[in-house]
């Protein structure tokens, strides 16, 4: 659904701090940082803010093996 790594790459494409993801998901800042260093893995419907939250301003997410040739889970953003 979401790994650690897409989340931390949005992120960055968006410039967007940890406190921003956490404002515009309501999910807690802890629990990001938390996600983003794989200290644990939060529950699916908190993945599913965190994704729904950085997809609501052009995030897309790239499962592992789709549409990239290395094959693995990627982020792009939309145009």
């Amino acid at each position: 659904m979401l790994t650690a790594a897409q989340c931390r790459a949005a992120r960055a494409m968006l410039d967007w701090s940890r406190e921003r993801l956490a404002e515009a998901s309501k999910v807690s800042l802890r629990t990001i940082v938390d996600f983003e260093r794989g200290a644990r893995q939060p529950r699916e419907i908190t993945l599913g803010a965190l994704r729904t939250a950085l997809e609501a301003v052009g995030v897309d997410f790239i499962a592992e093996g789709e549409a990239c040739r290395a094959g693995g889970a990627g982020v792009r953003i939309k145009i």
